[in-house]
């Protein structure tokens, strides 16, 4: 025998009953917005990114509150939904509370049916931790400001020592002006230095920069950091 239709209507209206729930109580930080970027929904977790509540958020856009900060990652994003492919997709961003900038990532999944025109999407948040005084965050373990660069960072570096201006290293390495910021701001607490211009002089006195080559590159010596 068959279920009615109004059984398989009670039995839908309770599992997303059972799904808000979850979705409400899950200490990761999530939102379920339309294939535009509109957001349907968020969670605490995701509103408390913000400092907010979850309903301050709906219907408004991920590109309003969240800026990417790597161009590639966000075409990769847009080819994929395109192309109806169903993966996931992490885009670095950048955002800010109440004047102070918070740096993270975002993990877009479309989750609705392969079927659909339109899908929805399931969009994570992981904020990096930057243990700033007084922000109630764990701080991270120093890094060593000799142990080599991250392949973006090897990247920025030299460009960063020959003047290039922000918007020029941006378009050398693929990236937003904002993401360019974000790497030198990384560089800077690394080295412990407050500015580009000490930053420059500092990598040559670690030799993280080649002090024979012109225009500047990164050591030959030095191991790069994945």
């Amino acid at each position: 025998m068959e279920p009615s239709g109004q059984a398989l209507g009670e039995a839908a209206t309770a599992w997303r009953s059972r799904f808000v729930s979850l979705f409400d109580r899950a200490p990761v930080a999530l939102a379920i917005s339309d294939a535009y970027g509109l957001i349907l929904g968020a969670n605490p977790a995701f509103a408390s990114a913000w400092q907010l509540q979850p309903g301050k958020l709906e219907g408004r856009r991920l590109l309003d509150i969240l800026t990417p900060t790597n161009d590639r990652q966000l075409r990769r994003l847009d080819e994929a939904l395109r192309s109806r492919r169903r993966s996931r997709y992490p885009v670095e961003v950048t955002w800010q509370v109440r004047g102070t900038a918070r740096h993270g990532r975002v993990t877009v999944e479309p989750v609705s049916d392969p079927q659909d025109d339109v899908p929805r999407l399931l969009v994570s948040l992981t904020e990096e931790l930057t243990g700033e005084p007084g922000g109630g965050r764990s701080e991270l373990p120093p890094e060593d400001p000799a142990d080599g660069l991250s392949l973006q960072e090897a990247r920025i570096l030299p460009l960063v020592a020959a003047g290039a201006a922000g918007s020029a290293i941006a378009r050398e390495v693929g990236l937003t002006v904002d993401g360019v910021n974000y790497h030198v701001t990384r560089l800077c607490r690394r080295l412990d230095v407050p500015n580009r211009p000490a930053l420059i002089a500092r990598a040559y006195v670690l030799g993280l920069l080649d002090p024979a080559a012109w225009p500047p590159r990164v050591a030959a010596a030095g191991p790069e950091r994945a």
